[in-house]
């Protein structure tokens, strides 16, 4: 009896100490403020960790390189020393990895390279092996689906296979299209795959005339993978009468919403290459808001 006993008390006292450790975790951050690494000057360099952690970002949007002509992204990630390297710094600053863009889709043609399968494959690749679970992928001037819908059936298609390459380790890839929220989300229930939603870039509603928070609320937290919260340059977020920032919070927390809301934009224009200046006062604005910084 007396060992069973002792048994219970060392179980209970066990019990007590889990509660006391996880009492001590703090809890996670809802919002995350990231900045795009190509942006800041740093594309796939080691530096934009330590320069994202001078700007107080939680984050890097990390690209995967340039495209031009090749058969895939310019990218050092491929490399597992290289790679390392930036897990490495990664961890040592505190400064996470938001999602792995694919930038190059800005200018080149999602819908009619020959080798976007493979280039597709190198980015799920590199998400896999650095445990990011977003991909960011934007159907630019070439892919415009207002402009060229006669491209829809081929982008639907290959955007089908794709989910199911980044289905398999559990990410999603987040589209930025031209497209208003109710045709984004239409297109979206078109693909038909939960590893295939949105990367919402507030910039788009603005120059198109929409409301950034009906456009958020119409495509929901289902289909809502990521945010660009920035607009083009001209003006810092909190000068940017364009978007009433404390209303798209309060949109975002109704929707129980959470995640990454990555800086690409918003520079004042008189001083567009200062990145410490332009990005340090975006940061410090959606901290402010959105974790009451």
């Amino acid at each position: 009896m007396r060992g069973a006993f002792l048994v219970i008390v060392l179980f209970f006292f066990g019990m007590g100490q889990s509660v006391v450790k996880a009492a001590e975790v703090k809890p996670k951050v809802k919002y995350r403020i990231a900045v795009c690494d190509w942006m800041i000057l740093k594309r796939q360099k080691l530096g934009a960790f330590s320069l994202a952690k001078e700007l107080n970002a939680d984050g890097i949007e990390l690209d995967m390189g340039s495209l031009g002509p090749r058969e895939t992204f310019d990218s050092k990630l491929g490399d597992p020393v290289e790679r390392q390297k930036f897990l490495d710094k990664s961890k040592e600053l505190g400064v996470g990895i938001s999602s792995i863009a694919m930038s190059g889709f800005y200018a080149q043609s999602f819908a009619t390279r020959e080798t976007v399968t493979k280039m597709i494959q190198d980015c799920v690749d590199t998400m896999d092996k650095m445990n990011v679970k977003i991909a960011f992928l934007p159907l630019g001037t070439q892919c415009d689906l207002v402009k060229n819908p006669e491209l829809r059936p081929t982008i639907i298609k290959k955007l089908q296979w794709a989910g199911k390459q980044v289905g398999k380790i559990g990410g999603v890839i987040a589209i930025e299209t031209s497209l208003d929220a109710t045709q984004e989300k239409q297109l979206l229930e078109e693909i038909g795959s939960k590893y295939i939603k949105s990367s919402f870039n507030f910039a788009n509603a603005i120059e198109n005339g929409r409301d950034i928070c009906e456009e958020i609320k119409i495509l929901g937290k289902k289909y809502l993978a990521q945010i660009h919260a920035s607009n083009t340059d001209k003006v810092w977020l909190e000068k940017d009468t364009a978007i009433d920032m404390p209303k798209v919070k309060a949109t975002l927390d109704a929707m129980h919403w959470k995640g990454w809301l990555i800086i690409e934009r918003s520079r004042d224009v008189a001083i567009v290459r200062d990145v410490k200046a332009n990005y340090g006062a975006n940061v410090a604005y959606l901290k402010k808001i959105f974790q009451n910084k």
